[in-house]
């Protein structure tokens, strides 16, 4: 049997919300909705279904009945197994515990910035402080918001986290931005240069060693 895969933490998802109750895949997906679990986690409908029978396949959960409602088709309601409730379990402890290789897509875009024109990378680097502001500003709103409704801080962790890394990230572009606006980001003649007379390999060179002795 294939090893299992932690990959996927919309299969993660299923097992926390059976955890809680038996329900069948759409009233999962209506749950973490309800809770905006998709700003956390992939969420369509197709995958879950795959998710769904994937987990079932390993035996982390199992189908205890059917339900109809009205005139829909009738639903397979889930429920979680002991080796789903471990894989859970254990999930959960590496997923908060080991630091994990990540590759967002904006740091792919920052190790090939130099293939814009430094003025063209420098409008699209004010354009995104200005997009991160008004996602801050979103982000602090709807916070709020849930703290007046009375909601614990317990459930907004990960919002509370995006935030702080949405503040990290606005703090690194501007810096950027006032670098390069300035003339004072390291490498910003030889980038230019690159732009105006083209990039000649035998005359730079560059040398990272990871392994210094």
């Amino acid at each position: 049997m294939a090893r299992w895969s932690r990959s996927n933490p919309l299969a993660l998802a299923v097992l926390v919300c059976l955890y809680e109750r038996p329900m069948h895949p759409y009233e999962v997906a209506q749950t973490l909705r309800q809770r905006a679990k998709q700003e956390s986690v992939r969420l369509n409908y197709g995958s879950l279904y795959a998710v769904v029978e994937s987990l079932e396949k390993k035996g982390f959960i199992k189908a205890t009945a059917t339900v109809r409602e009205g005139k829909r088709p009738e639903r397979t309601v889930y429920q979680i197994t002991d080796d789903g409730s471990r894989e859970m379990d254990d999930w959960m402890t590496e997923l908060i515990g080991v630091p994990a290789k990540e590759y967002p897509v904006f740091m792919a875009g920052l190790s090939f910035l130099p293939s814009l024109d430094p003025d063209d990378a420098l409008m699209a680097l004010r354009s995104r402080a200005e997009a991160l502001k008004v996602k801050l500003a979103g982000m602090r709103g709807a916070m709020k918001a849930a703290q007046q409704a009375g909601l614990p801080r317990l459930f907004e962790l990960e919002i509370e986290y995006e935030e702080q890394q949405l503040v990290a990230e606005l703090k690194f572009v501007n810096g950027i931005v006032d670098e390069i606006s300035s003339g004072t980001l390291e490498g910003l003649d030889m980038w230019r240069l690159f732009h105006t007379e083209g990039f000649n390999s035998e005359e730079v060179h560059f040398t990272f060693d990871t392994n210094p002795e």
